[in-house]
């Protein structure tokens, strides 16, 4: 199968579905985006129109991208070859749409979940039916520049399914890299560390937020820890944060700082709602 052929299935019109979707059609994959949130369908549509319609933009690989995406609130008629979920990161959302996509799709249509912390075989207990087509493909955000991608397979995901998700990753140009089914993958594993010794050194004075990012920028990284929290989303970093303490049973070099759990409370996530630890409006 072509990737001119492929029928992709997105769930979530979020930053990353958006994303994932603007990917596949960049590369001739025909895309329908759900999401119940008819703003956050139009935000996405703006989205994606101003990307691959910029007339200098590397996106600009297939011009005629438009008549191959459809939006709605459900899936309705529309039959995919891969469905790849990208609704935040929680079971109370997860668990009942993977149950409802196991029940309404055959065995032959592969089940992805774009789970950044979650472990694919807590996905799978719920998808009953047929848990060997289930499995994880974590994109990174921003998604088209970006090329790495996690494919990770569950206790129960069939032999057939890893194979199949390379070759897909590779079609829409990005570096597919296998993952073992723990706590946060490989990279939200090694990133936790990171975001989570900058907030303690932070708040026990050692070190200030805009010297920390300074230093680690200086030495090469291509963002400094809380500004890289302020683009992910302050909340989404602490839900994984929260996810892989949780299935470590509580180990204490994940254990979330309070520090972003202040942020969430006063509204500021970061650059999507204008303020962080940095300001932005």
């Amino acid at each position: 199968m072509t990737s001119s052929s492929r029928h992709v299935l997105v769930i979530g019109a979020g930053t990353m579905g958006r994303g994932i979707a603007q990917v596949a059609l960049r590369h001739g994959s025909t895309v329908h985006l759900v999401d119940p949130n008819e703003a956050q369908r139009v935000s996405a549509y703006n989205a994606i129109e101003k990307r691959l319609n910029r007339p200098s933009s590397s996106d600009l690989c297939h011009p005629d991208w438009q008549p191959r995406l459809t939006m709605g609130a459900d899936w309705d008629d529309f039959r995919p070859s891969w469905v790849i979920e990208a609704v935040p990161e929680t079971m109370d959302l997860k668990g009942p749409l993977f149950r409802r996509l196991d029940e309404e799709f055959g065995p032959e249509i592969w089940l992805a979940s774009n789970t950044s912390s979650i472990a694919v075989t807590e996905v799978q207990g719920v998808a009953k039916n047929f848990p060997e087509r289930v499995g994880g493909l974590h994109f990174f955000n921003p998604v088209p520049r970006m090329a790495l991608v996690e494919v990770i397979a569950g206790m129960a995901t069939g032999p057939g399914y890893a194979a199949a998700a390379m070759s897909l990753v590779r079609e829409w140009g990005k570096d597919p890299v296998i993952a073992p089914d723990r706590p946060g993958f490989l990279v939200n594993r090694v990133a936790r560390p990171y975001y989570l010794e900058a907030l303690r050194m932070m708040d026990d004075g050692v070190v200030s937020l805009e010297t920390c990012d300074e230093i680690f920028e200086g030495a090469g990284f291509p963002m400094g820890p809380f500004r890289l929290m302020d683009l992910v989303g302050i909340d989404v970093n602490f839900a994984v944060t929260e996810s892989v303490f949780t299935q470590t049973f509580y180990d204490a070099r994940y254990r979330p700082h309070r520090l972003q759990q202040q942020k969430i409370r006063l509204g500021q996530l970061g650059r999507k709602s204008g303020r962080g630890f940095y300001r932005y409006d």
